[in-house]
């Protein structure tokens, strides 16, 4: 069972919701150590201070901050403390906004939110009321000494909470050196192909669809080195050279999606591709 890795308040008006708050989720990764190649030895890290060369114990090592160089302030918990907001236990909703009004560029990590001890019903009114508006609070919190800006939702019986960029930490798109100054209108013919090749991908979100594909694949490589065979490697895949024809590319796209949708038998144009594919004809015998 999952255990809270928080515990605090929803402020809310004049209303206080006592909450605990859960990882909402469980990231897979596979963990390796190092290893003397000589032998198999496990190496440990040591933590040495570079002037006399002498390990130091976790408990004579303190933060500092870089001033200057070589130059620190020394801080302690008792500093970080001391400059904590008196409410640093609740997360204070600030506004409640559209969710199509955030960028996903700015979520972080998400969390759920469940009701403590006696918070029932005040819990419940708030995913109710948050349900019935569609609506999306945005609120503040301090957790392990730094402060989050969150967005919190409904998800079925439960809020979800996700942590967010402020504004100054989310980069402009206008920062990106390589976008060209000017971007040209699109060519009709081809947008109308790029389009129709969206379509033949869109379908409803099904998140069980997805798997880690590579994950699964590094498994199953060390359960096989394990038992003593020997791997593979796994053919090379040539990748495509660059696109000269982009209503070919786009053509041969839309092809293939159709093969693959249709067990490998050609099916015929519908009437939306057969202006297209007339006039690319015209054009070829013109050449």
């Amino acid at each position: 069972m999952p255990r809270p890795m928080w515990s605090g308040s929803i402020s809310f008006g004049l209303i206080n919701i006592p909450v605990k708050l859960y990882n909402a989720v469980k990231k897979k990764s596979i963990q390796f150590n190092q290893l003397r190649k000589s032998d198999g030895c496990r190496i440990r890290l040591k933590k040495v201070c570079p002037s006399d060369g002498a390990e130091v114990p976790t408990d004579n090592i303190v933060k500092g901050y870089e001033i200057s160089p070589e130059q620190y302030v020394v801080v302690t918990s008792d500093d970080l403390e001391a400059i904590q907001p008196k409410n640093a236990r609740t997360i204070a909703i600030e506004d409640f906004v559209q969710l199509d009004q955030i960028d996903p560029l700015y979520y972080d990590s998400c969390y759920y939110l469940t009701p403590d001890k006696g918070a029932g019903k005040a819990y419940s009114l708030l995913l109710a009321a948050m349900q019935k508006t569609g609506k999306v609070a945005i609120a503040r919190v301090v957790m392990r000494n730094k402060e989050y800006l969150t967005a919190i939702r409904s998800a079925g019986k439960a809020l979800a909470l996700s942590t967010m960029h402020f504004a100054d930490e989310v980069l402009a798109v206008d920062q990106l050196e390589e976008l060209p100054l000017e971007v040209p209108e699109a060519d009709k013919r081809e947008l109308a192909m790029a389009e129709q090749l969206i379509e033949s991908l869109s379908t409803e979100f099904e998140p069980a669809k997805y798997h880690d594909q590579y994950h699964q694949q590094v498994l199953d490589m060390l359960e096989k080195k394990a038992e003593g065979q020997t791997v593979i490697s796994q053919p090379e895949i040539k990748e495509g050279g660059k696109v000269i024809d982009l209503m070919a590319a786009l053509e041969a796209s839309i092809s293939a999606i159709k093969d693959k949708n249709s067990g490998g038998k050609r099916t015929k144009p519908n009437k939306a591709e057969k202006p297209v594919a007339a006039d690319r004809r015209k054009k070829a015998s013109a050449q």
